[in-house]
């Protein structure tokens, strides 16, 4: 089992759509967990197998109820469902039948809120898609029940590919609760002049379609830019000779679905004095108004983003180019799992499908990591010296 939190653990934090306990690891061994729920058996299986159950609640977030939230949180974090935001998907947003169950979740912390005891951080992770869908209506929607709630936000759109070789854009909403200082050098005075890392195009548009008073109590987060990792998808995959491949025909049925841009790429990594590792996905696109399965392979260092196994063209694969020879196989699970964070020794959900599931449905460990050092601690360090300045 995984490394519990320190005894001197000093913040304390409820998981609701805790997946795997990605968020769980990323915040560390100084952040004690209060509560975790989710629905799914699997998800739930690893997390047991991983952090065991004593902190944890299975079933629908729409069955808790407030008197099983213990105690008081440092923070309330939710991965909520998708579905209904992504660009993929229907867009039925947040009155979709997944993705609303945000207010599922928001209804515990109205209920906290009422007693006294509303946690002074909210973090909310989801696709870059609800700040467009339903034509940003469903984000307006979202920032009025923080704001009613008690609580001043900001959003970032944060790319795990600052951290792990996985292009893997997410939405990162963090709140605050109003009555809480804000260190002057973690909020900037207005909107960046340009476009910065995690203050995106898309996120300044949609700061600025909100209306007049919800404004007033959005927050410019400010932090820093990480170093660029040193680790490519070569370093987080399995050696070539521990896994199987496809067989020459198969890898030849892929190659010959490449679309131009694919080949290109492959053939100038095959032009390569070493090993070159590629990730590739097949995708269903529209040519000459006719539906064909395409291969879309890169060669830039990084994975694809990882998604749920849901069909084979969401399966994600290895291609190896050495000596101009190029072998194909499917992303194993490990590898799915190296690219969110997850430590080796994080037990895996034994059947495939799953724990392909739980990683291509899960946050970015590190994304968790870099928020809890630069943000979450920050604030909530300044705001007990407060109080204690105050006595």
């Amino acid at each position: 089992m995984l490394a519990r939190m320190s005894a001197d653990s000093r913040y304390g934090f409820y998981e609701f759509f805790c997946g795997g306990g990605m968020a769980r690891l990323g915040l560390g061994r100084r952040w004690r967990c209060d509560f975790a729920n989710d629905i799914d058996p699997d998800k739930l299986a690893a997390y047991r197998a991983n952090f065991g159950d004593d902190d944890l609640r299975p079933g629908d977030v729409a069955g808790v109820a407030p008197d099983e939230l213990p105690g008081f949180a440092d923070l309330a974090w939710a991965s909520f469902p998708c579905q209904d935001l992504s660009l993929a998907g229907p867009r039925s947003g947040l009155k979709g039948a997944r993705s609303g169950v945000f207010y599922s979740f928001w209804r515990l912390i109205e209920a906290l809120q009422a007693e006294g005891r509303a946690p002074r951080l909210i973090g909310l992770e989801n696709v870059p898609g609800l700040l467009t869908c339903s034509g940003g209506d469903d984000f307006t929607a979202l920032c009025a029940a923080l704001d009613e709630g008690g609580y001043r936000f900001g959003a970032l759109e944060i790319d795990a590919r600052w951290f792990t070789p996985q292009s893997r854009p997410r939405l990162f909403v963090i709140a605050l609760r109003k009555d809480i200082p804000i260190p002057a050098d973690l909020a900037l005075d207005d909107a960046p002049g340009h476009l910065s890392p995690f203050h995106t195009g898309a996120v300044q548009r949609a700061a600025r379609r909100l209306p007049e008073p919800l404004k007033k109590n959005w927050v410019w987060w400010a932090l820093p830019v990480p170093p660029r990792p040193n680790e490519t998808l070569i370093h987080k995959i399995e050696a070539p000779r521990a896994v199987p491949w496809h067989s020459p025909e198969e890898t030849r049925r892929l190659v010959e679905m490449m679309n131009a841009p694919s080949r290109a790429r492959l053939r100038e990594a095959r032009k390569a004095e070493g090993p070159v590792a590629g990730a590739l996905y097949r995708r269903m696109r529209v040519e000459n108004g006719v539906k064909v399965q395409r291969a879309e392979a890169r060669f830039d260092g990084l994975a694809g983003c990882l998604r749920t196994p849901g069909g084979g063209s969401s399966r994600q694969f290895v291609v190896w180019v050495r000596n101009g020879r190029v072998r194909t196989r499917p992303m194993t699970a490990r590898e799915y799992a190296r690219l969110m964070g997850l430590p080796e020794d994080y037990k895996l959900p034994a059947r495939e499908s799953a724990a392909l599931h739980l990683s291509g449905d899960g946050v970015s460990v590190d994304v968790v990591a870099f928020l809890r050092e630069n943000l979450f601690e920050p604030v909530l360090d300044h705001a007990r010296a407060c109080a204690l300045a105050a006595e």
